[in-house]
């Protein structure tokens, strides 16, 4: 999709959300707006999307379904800032990094595990001496968490992905807090998708029995964890699963963590 319709799409809803570029970056001399969407509430969820320009459908269930978003949270008074497309060129393109080739998503913090040793991922269990915000990170992760840190925490916090390494039609997530609070999003997602439960998913991380992992990776999610917020997630479905399948369950989720960001917070 060319990536000034999917901007138009955006600017479509001017009538339901302040839309408003916080940055704009270039790439193959071509200049990408970055969006932010926010609509007022009493209790903030953050949702971010397109890290990956080859995981299209988080970015288009918030173009497509964006209405339907904010009924829900203003019927339970939630405020929604909503980064739909955070890597405009790779989604464009249908490439995983953006058209120079940068890798936006694990660069938000860094960890001291030994005195000058740093990483990026931690193993689990794996101990640290500190972490820190990582300022070297691609020109679109600089950018957006720029826009969040101008902000205070949020209530929750939810970040949409896609699997494109197993070759199944799946859905389950990285999670941090409760897995209690996650739980029913991942039995009403299950009526769409197989949720992978208790099986590898890389080299690193296998889902526990609600098809959950605990991954400190640098990411955005990891990052909210950080800063306080009760509720974070990052939600995969596979770039396998059909994609009505990914748009419901990626409602279900997006409707759960209003929910979530209803109960109270910031």
């Amino acid at each position: 999709m060319e990536y000034t319709d999917y901007a138009r799409r955006l600017m479509s809803y001017s009538s339901l959300a302040e839309v408003a570029e916080y940055g704009r970056v270039m790439e193959a001399g071509k200049e990408y707006p970055l969006f932010r969407l926010t609509v007022p509430g009493s209790r903030w969820l953050v949702i971010t999307s397109g890290f990956h320009g080859e995981e299209p459908a988080g970015p288009l269930t918030l173009a497509e379904s964006f209405a339907e978003i904010v009924a829900y949270a203003k019927a339970r008074d939630v405020a929604l800032r909503v980064y739909p497309c955070i890597n405009p060129s790779g989604f464009e393109v249908g490439t995983r990094y953006n058209r120079s080739g940068e890798k936006p998503n694990n660069d938000f913090l860094r960890y001291e595990v030994t005195p000058g040793a740093w990483k990026g991922e931690l193993t689990r269990g794996e101990s640290f001496l500190r972490w820190v915000l990582y300022d070297g990170g691609p020109k679109e992760t600089r950018a957006v968490r720029a826009d969040i840190d101008r902000f205070a925490p949020p209530a929750a916090a939810l970040d949409i992905h896609q699997d494109n390494y197993l070759s199944i039609a799946a859905t389950y997530a990285y999670t941090f807090g409760d897995s209690a609070a996650y739980r029913p999003m991942v039995e009403a997602a299950a009526s769409h998708v197989a949720v992978i439960r208790q099986q590898k998913v890389d080299e690193h991380n296998h889902t526990d029995a609600d098809g959950l992992i605990q991954f400190h990776d640098g990411s955005v999610t990891d990052y909210f964890m950080r800063r306080g917020v009760p509720y974070t997630a990052a939600l995969e479905t596979t770039t396998r699963t059909p994609l009505a399948s990914c748009h419901a369950v990626n409602l279900i989720w997006i409707r759960g963590f209003i929910d979530l960001a209803a109960r109270g917070g910031t």
